[in-house]
């Protein structure tokens, strides 16, 4: 239970989950399990069939078991499962191919987590009408009909990226002579019907607003409010706050590093009043952790956050104790295009707020000349005079 101390479990936690450990091997001992080593099933039917818990208590107790189980396994003290053959072509193919996309495509970690599952699908459907998940034999009728059958159930949005996924899995195919021709002119292109909309923004006092909302007396308002002057001044993305790691601050030159798309580096400016609340949180409340990534959970176990909508739950906490309107999809965005906003209210070109916002291609910032009066009067045509045009 040490590790679950360190991982910062109340003591009332740690004595419930010492119980349900208890009672579970004295299970074990009273059914003379045939196997010396437990697994997952033995705790399914334990707690199905004699766990004395209450509702309020049972997830809990699952959870400890389960991760009494990962314990035992990282000290080599019970053997993992053997995965099925047709599960252990199909995770070596996706081992492979996330590491092509990792080292030959320069994709980051949360791009790969799109692309991953679209091709995990594909390859589920192989084993499904196949039997196998080999890619040998496929052609344009597999493909299409695959892409058919998803897109019942997808919006536009989502059948276009299950599309471009196919591509690029395809392309990896051939290239690693896996499939002797290449099969991505079998998958048709799908483009998006509506252009992207004008960027929703904060004004001044709403912004304001939500970087005071958080409750700077506790840990978690403390974290929340570093968090989101990341987001406010410097228009961070969810991923890259995620990523920061405690060698990123450069506390004596006043830089951050940020670890943006595609294995990008960049060294931005630490504003004052950020800096001020990271360190706060730092020396305060994170304490020291065997991980070096700066944002952890505020309840336990203590351990980085993770996925984009962590953040955007952050975002949206604030929001509504400020008594903003709280946006439908966008969350943490939205302090991106509040900054690119406001710099153009400031004189701004954009070529300047894409610096700014690391954009990798022009056409990306070319979504704020909507709101740029400035830059839509240098490309306007001039209004015909009376009699026509000169």
């Amino acid at each position: 239970m040490d590790e679950q101390k360190s991982a910062g479990y109340a003591a009332g936690t740690l004595s419930t989950k010492r119980a349900s450990l208890r009672r579970f091997l004295a299970w074990r001992r009273r059914r003379k399990m045939a196997s010396p080593e437990p697994d997952e099933v033995e705790v399914t039917l334990y707690m199905r069939r004699s766990c004395p818990l209450g509702p309020k208590h049972r997830s809990l107790a699952r959870r400890a078991l389960l991760g009494f189980l990962q314990h035992l396994r990282r000290r080599g003290l019970i053997s993992v499962a053997a995965a099925e053959p047709s599960g252990k072509t199909r995770c070596t193919l996706s081992c492979r191919y996330a590491d092509y996309l990792r080292s030959e495509k320069g994709l980051s970690e949360r791009s790969i987590e799109v692309y991953l599952p679209r091709v995990d699908d594909f390859l589920s459907h192989l084993v499904t009408r196949r039997g196998t998940p080999a890619v040998r034999g496929l052609d344009a009728g597999i493909l299409r009909r695959f892409l058919l059958e998803r897109a019942r159930d997808l919006s536009g949005e989502g059948v276009r990226l299950l599309a471009v996924s196919l591509r690029c899995f395809l392309r990896f195919l051939h290239a690693q002579g896996e499939i002797p021709a290449d099969l991505t002119a079998a998958i048709p292109t799908v483009r998006r019907r509506t252009p992207p909309g004008i960027p929703g923004q904060l004004t001044p006092e709403e912004l304001e607003r939500v970087l005071a909302a958080p409750d700077q007396t506790c840990s978690r308002g403390r974290r929340d409010r570093a968090i989101l002057l990341l987001l406010a001044r410097l228009g961070l993305r969810s991923r890259e706050v995620l990523a920061l790691e405690l060698g990123d601050l450069r506390w004596r030159t006043g830089e951050l590093l940020i670890r943006g798309k595609g294995s990008r580096q960049d060294l931005l400016p630490l504003p004052e009043d950020v800096g001020a609340a990271v360190a706060q949180y730092l020396r305060m409340d994170r304490g020291v952790r065997s991980t070096d990534r700066v944002f952890l959970r505020a309840n336990a176990p203590l351990v980085p956050l993770t996925g984009s909508p962590s953040i955007g739950h952050i975002v949206r906490r604030a929001m509504a104790q400020a008594g903003v309107a709280r946006p439908r999809r966008i969350a943490a965005h939205l302090f991106r295009h509040t900054l690119a906003s406001r710099m153009l209210q400031r004189g701004a070109r954009l070529r300047e707020i894409a610096e700014v916002l690391r954009h990798r291609s022009p056409g990306t910032t070319e979504i704020y000349a909507k709101i740029d009066m400035r830059s839509l009067l240098e490309v306007v045509r001039p209004w015909p005079i009376r009699g026509g045009a000169l």
